[in-house]
């Protein structure tokens, strides 16, 4: 038994005739220097799992990092643990190297549901995104996009005029949709932000909430004038003509989170940050 194995079982509390409790974990990290360092040291301390088939993936790096580790195994059952080693890390644990597989056993889970995106473009092609954050409509040229609003087949604003309209999910409602004045959203409540993005009719609108199985559609009005790209994360698809969107309670991300440090308690925090 070499030192690191030696050190695993010591951690899970194993001796030399036990049988390792802990599922098989994986590393990936991203590019940055702290990243790479951190992704050094956790591989010497616990070994170098295979991401294609371990159980829980432990992400070191920030938001976007976690956001493409969560695109990379949406399709299949495996949980998610962050380290920030990166600037916000609003879905990340703090970076810690010591005790991780404790750290991992008494970690609660959270499931999101991402939103699925299906968008249809000028050239008359259909394109299908997922997006656990955010889907934004942005305007592409120096014209104000109008965009028609449906909820569930219902018409609720025939012409919104504005540089675009976000749909967020809770998990998302502290990034994109907060920095466009739109609401901070508890994983428990069950619904979406619909937040406009500078809305210059009606001026006073400051968006939606909605149930979280409502299907919203987008119809692009003026499309060859006033040009219109859906965004899922961070997959865009240009001119587009009109845009559905709804959850997808078909897939289930697993997040994994420290008790003390948990998404539900952050999200609440930011409601009373300065």
């Amino acid at each position: 038994m070499d030192l690191r194995e030696q050190s695993w079982r010591s951690q899970t509390g194993q001796g030399d005739s036990g049988t390792l409790s802990m599922p098989s974990i994986a590393f990936v990290a991203a590019e940055s220097p702290d990243a790479q360092a951190a992704l050094a040291d956790l591989t010497a301390r616990y070994g170098r799992g295979d991401p294609q088939n371990a159980e829980i993936i432990v992400v070191l790096g920030g938001d976007g990092t976690m956001l493409r580790a969560l695109h990379d195994t949406m399709n299949r059952p495996v949980r998610i643990f962050g380290m920030n080693c990166g600037t916000v890390g609003f879905l990340m644990n703090r970076y810690d190297p010591a005790s991780l597989p404790e750290r991992l056993a008494r970690a609660q889970t959270v499931v999101l549901h991402p939103l699925q995106l299906t968008a249809r473009t000028s050239d008359g092609s259909e394109h299908r995104l997922v997006a656990i954050n955010e889907v934004s409509l942005l305007r592409e040229t120096a014209q104000a996009a109008k965009i028609t609003v449906e909820i569930d087949g219902r018409e609720r604003m025939n012409e919104l005029v504005c540089d675009g309209v976000i749909v967020a999910t809770p998990a998302g409602s502290t990034a994109y949709n907060l920095s466009a004045h739109g609401p901070i959203l508890p994983l428990a409540a069950g619904v979406l932000a619909l937040t406009p993005i500078s809305a210059f009719r009606p001026r006073r609108w400051r968006g939606a909430i909605l149930p979280e199985r409502a299907k919203l559609r987008f119809v692009i009005r003026e499309p060859d004038r006033r040009p219109v790209s859906a965004t899922a994360d961070f997959n865009e698809v240009r001119e587009v003509t009109e845009v559905t969107v709804r959850q997808d309670q078909s897939i289930a991300l697993n997040l994994l989170f420290d008790p003390e440090h948990h998404l539900e308690e952050r999200i609440l925090q930011e409601q009373f940050q300065a």
